[in-house]
């Protein structure tokens, strides 16, 4: 139950210092937020979802989520992002190993990422993030890690849709080192979306 709660918690703070940035990085003049320019700092918030690779496809569906990010332009193209979210790895049904049948529990986990983010073209990026991705139900699991690292590469392009706003796609392929000390098959590791709406 104490999970449940922590959840909203950091993504709330998450917001707070966010708009508490904003609200004191103020201009003069009037600035495009066309997908690349780097006159300013951006935010997004995004839906995520997933589909397991390796040994974690063999019991487990799909992820589901979402995240906040903050791109922080360093220079032309180029941005430093933060991103802060929620994934719930989703268990397959009636699995059945060695004549047992069981259903998995399904794996929460708090990722926190910082990265780059940078433009080959307008609107089209690579980007490359790496951080803790945080276990919310470790006794659930069994395992005996809260954390593990995780690195996230990406490619992704971004859709003016008026204003200051756009839409934001990307796709990544996101990995973990093992949660458990003692068994080689649990790492989480995944192909992701993101969907976002940034301003």
């Amino acid at each position: 139950m104490k999970t449940t709660f922590k959840i909203p918690a950091i993504l709330l703070a998450f917001t707070a210092l966010s708009i508490s940035a904003k609200a004191q990085t103020t201009t003069t003049t009037t600035t495009t937020s066309t997908p690349g320019n780097s006159n300013g700092i951006r935010y997004s918030i995004g839906v995520d979802a997933g589909i397991p690779t390796g040994k974690l496809s063999d019991t487990y569906n799909f992820s589901i989520g979402g995240s906040l990010q903050v791109d922080i332009p360093v220079m032309q193209n180029l941005f430093v992002t933060v991103n802060a979210g929620y994934n719930s790895i989703q268990g397959k049904n009636n699995i059945n190993i060695n004549g047992m049948e069981f259903n998995p529990t399904n794996i929460q986990l708090l990722p926190a990422k910082a990265g780059l983010k940078y433009f080959l073209i307008p609107n089209f990026y690579i980007q490359g993030e790496a951080g803790a991705a945080f276990l919310l139900n470790k006794s659930d699991l069994g395992d005996d890690k809260s954390a593990a690292f995780i690195y996230a590469p990406s490619i992704g392009y971004q859709f003016h849709i008026g204003g200051n706003s756009y839409i934001d796609a990307g796709v990544r392929y996101e990995a973990s080192t093992k949660f458990n000390s003692v068994v080689d098959d649990s790492k989480v590791n995944f192909f992701g979306l993101r969907v976002a709406y940034g301003f």
